[in-house]
């Protein structure tokens, strides 16, 4: 065992002549550089901090200012009016301090408040500049001479080299709508879909809703605006996902898919290496705020706080309410041996456990390893060597070592993942009662503390175009796999499948899809176009045998832990099973031919599923599209409500007879023009659900029950849709490798009766889409929904086409 002799750093011997200390240089050595990379990476930090907190001004340019400052005195002349000399007077005094030390003190003291007040002023003007949006709502192409001069000024204070978070302190507050323009937009929203006496009726209930308790809760809502940092994003990510005690595995996590065309290499191992460093190298950067920032026309700042929990983060599981943690507590607190006598003792136990009435983001720093998944066993893996990063032929050996392990998994362990995929409460209560001490709670501090969760799949994936199913098995395994083989608590678990293929399952509570898509990009460039493989296929670089093998990491699950599991896991395969799936690649045309239609790909799009949404179903439905709102402080997200009045008006059109192409193609541009009005609206802060998600959570907190606001939250969505971004980081030239374009990503059904649809819009000729619903169901099929978006792309389109020919 030469490695385990390695990794002890020092030997000892007691002998008649005394201790005999005998020290491994080697360790000592790999000791020392861990401790300068360790102070590297801390100064790193440290400086990339100064130059956040002082943008937009630069630290240099505190130095210019007081140059500036002392110039003038010598110059007798005193720009600061009297106060360097009140400062002086206000110094202590001090045997060690001449008079002109004392001036030259002063004058400092005074260029770095005068400097200050320059970077909270700068700051300020960007802010407001920054809350002008009257930009998104000026047509393509065509740009005002007010707009040019405020994209300018923007431009200006905005730095030549930002970090990830320079913009952060200069980013507006999400503004609270006013709630007749809410209540207006919302009535609006819901009459294609209510006949009149269903529409007169709500109507009455929204006007009662506005003149009373709407004005309360509105008060509330703006005093809360003002006071934090947003007014929705922390109970949105509470209410929304962590408050909630159904599975999160298909409910709530997405997937997303590797290169459509291209797997670069056959070996499992070699392609999870590369992309684990890959994924090394960019949390690198995103730990220093080494990032570039993400910015609308290369000018306006978008928000970058989610991006900070997506590495070394779990969700850990809570309990519902404070009656049941108090029931279990209680029940747990007679069972052991070692509970508290003191009666304060016995307060704090409790209170530590009553904290838990709901889930809640774990976010730890600087973790060195991960826990590999395979074949039923947990294997930690150290992520660095000598104080850097393993090199990802060290990570392919690492791999293949768990690849060729040949031991059997412990009784329980093959399928203690699906604890994550089942219902929340058995989990946290299981965590609480099994997970608490011994080798239990080490292997799971090792999972819930790792960077993140690895699955070395035993399964082959990926788009086969001789397979007609094959997009849609490969997206079901990503979405759920086996119900036990992916940690859907960590942030993101990397699948990669044995035949090199791979993909992401993202929890959603930390980020929105663009996040984990920023990511993304980066991995699979650096992974093809950077690291690359040799001709065998393996990663490039020598191979480091005297590498401490993979860790099995222990468990002693007892039987009734067993029996909890196989319950979660039950209802986890009973959800999966009902994932019906399809994905359907689009490649009649794409984004170039919609743009010479002078048209929104995106309103295009939604046009289209509202025409196959009324084909499939004979009706319309409460669409939800997701819009970002990241151009505020830790915006997240908004709905767009797709379903209006001018879609409706379209989508009838496009089958009575009695009404001519041009006719049509009049309402698809009206209809066309206010969806993408409504997306600019939600982007800016004024939209719909947000707001009223909000009031609703001030209605319940006051304890005033309000049948306006339960029943807007009710209503189903039954038909969920999202755009994929693609290209955020332009690293891969689509049009040199064509082959290499993403296929985005996808969500499961969020009604029981109808679809989640996600998109992505590759290049100029290809949209993906990815649909989901319900086997149960008997009103969907996502097959034949794929159909019907198909064929209603296509029937738009020939709405241009006619047009152009008569021209």
């Amino acid at each position: 065992m030469a490695e385990a002799h390695q990794a002890v750093a020092f030997q000892f011997t007691v002998t008649p002549d005394g201790i005999d200390l005998q020290l491994s240089r080697e360790v000592l050595k790999h000791i020392y550089i861990s401790g300068v990379t360790s102070w590297k990476k801390r100064a790193i930090r440290f400086k990339n901090s100064v130059l956040t907190g002082v943008y937009p001004a630069s630290p240099s340019s505190w130095l210019i200012v007081v140059i500036a400052i002392m110039s003038t005195m010598y110059a007798r002349i005193d720009p600061s009016m009297g106060m360097i000399e009140r400062i002086k007077t206000s110094l202590p005094v001090s045997e060690f301090m001449t008079v002109q030390t004392q001036m030259v003190l002063s004058a400092i003291l005074f260029a770095t408040g005068l400097w200050l007040s320059f970077i909270f002023l700068l700051r300020y003007i960007l802010k407001a500049l920054l809350s002008y949006h009257g930009w998104i709502f000026e047509s393509h192409g065509k740009m005002s001479f007010s707009t040019k001069i405020w994209l300018s000024l923007v431009k200006l204070l905005s730095g030549r080299r930002p970090l990830l978070y320079s913009f952060q302190a200069s980013l507006p507050h999400l503004p609270v709508p006013s709630i007749d323009d809410t209540i207006s937009r919302y009535l609006e929203s819901v009459r294609p879909l209510l006949d009149d006496e269903q529409y007169k009726q709500m109507e009455i209930v929204a006007n009662d809703f506005k003149k009373d308790p709407a004005p309360k809760f509105q008060k509330h809502l703006k005093l809360k605006s003002w006071w934090a940092t947003n007014y929705v994003s922390d109970w949105w990510e509470e209410y929304i996902y962590l408050r909630g005690r159904d599975p999160i595995m298909v409910n709530s996590n997405f997937y997303t898919m590797d290169f459509l065309y291209v797997i670069p290499t056959q070996r499992q191992a070699a392609r999870a290496g590369n992309v684990v460093h890959a994924m090394l190298q960019y949390r690198r950067k995103l730990e220093r705020g080494e990032l570039t920032p993400l910015r609308a026309l290369g000018i306006v700042p978008m928000c970058s706080f989610q991006y900070e929990r997506m590495f070394n983060t779990t969700r850990i599981p809570g309990i519902e309410t404070g009656k049941d943690i108090f029931h279990l507590c209680f029940t747990y607190y007679l069972t052991i041996d070692d509970r508290p006598r003191d009666s304060w003792m016995l307060i704090s136990w409790f209170l530590t456990r009553l904290c838990l009435c709901s889930d809640f983001v774990q976010h730890l720093k600087d973790r060195k390893h991960l826990v590999v998944y395979h074949r039923g066993r947990f294997f930690k893996v150290w992520l660095y060597y000598g104080g850097r990063h393993l090199w990802p032929s060290e990570l392919e050996l690492q791999f293949q070592r768990i690849l060729d392990d040949k031991s059997e998994p412990q009784p329980g362990e093959i399928k203690l993942p699906s604890l994550t995929a089942g219902n929340r409460v058995p989990w946290a209560r299981a965590r609480l009662k099994y997970f608490r001490d011994g080798v239990n709670r080490a292997s799971l501090e090792a999972i819930e503390t790792a960077a993140f969760f690895l699955t070395l799949d035993d399964e082959a994936h990926g788009y086969d175009p001789e397979n007609i199913r094959s997009l849609d098995l490969y997206a079901k395994s990503l979405l759920h796999g086996k119900c036990y083989d992916r940690w859907f608590d960590k942030s993101f678990t990397l699948i990669v499948y044995k035949n090199g293929k791979l993909g992401v399952n993202t929890e959603h509570s930390w980020a929105d899809s663009p996040i984990i898509g920023h990511m993304w990009e980066y991995v699979l460039a650096t992974d093809c176009f950077h690291l690359g493989y040799t001709a065998e296929g393996h990663c490039k670089g020598d191979i480091n045998k005297s590498l401490v093998p993979p860790t099995r990491l222990q468990w002693d699950i007892p039987k009734a832990c067993q029996e909890i599991i196989e319950g979660s896991y039950m209802i986890a395969k009973g959800i999966a099973d009902d994932v019906d799936f399809h994905g359907c690649l689009f490649n009649e045309f794409g984004k170039g031919l919609i743009k010479k239609c002078r048209t929104s790909p995106d309103a295009f799009i939604q046009l289209a599923l509202q025409l196959a949404q009324y084909r499939d179903k004979g009706e319309f439905c409460l669409t939800y599209e997701s819009s970002m709102t990241r151009m505020f402080r830790e915006g997240r997200t908004e709905t767009v409500r797709s379903c209006t009045c001018e879609s409706t008006a379209f989508v009838k059109a496009m089958d009575d007879e009695s009404i001519t192409n041009e006719q049509r193609l009049e309402l698809f541009k009206i209809a066309a023009e206010k969806h993408q009005n409504m997306y600019r609206l939600a982007m800016t802060g004024a939209g719909i659900d947000r707001h009223l998600f909000c009031l609703y959570i001030v209605s319940k907190v006051m304890g005033i029950d309000s049948p306006f606001l339960k029943q807007v939250l009710s209503e189903p969505w039954r038909l969920s849709t999202s755009q994929t971004p693609q290209q955020q980081l332009n690293l891969i030239d689509i049009q040199k490798f064509p082959k290499y374009v993403g296929a985005g990503g996808g969500f499961g059904p969020v009604a029981d009766d109808g679809y989640g649809v996600s998109y992505i819009i590759v290049g100029e000729n290809l949209i993906t889409f990815h649909i989901s619903s319900k086997f149960s169901s008997p009103e969907t099929d996502s097959f034949r929904f794929g159909q019907n978006i198909r064929q209603a792309m296509l029937d738009i389109r020939a709405l241009f086409n006619l047009k152009e020919k008569k021209m």
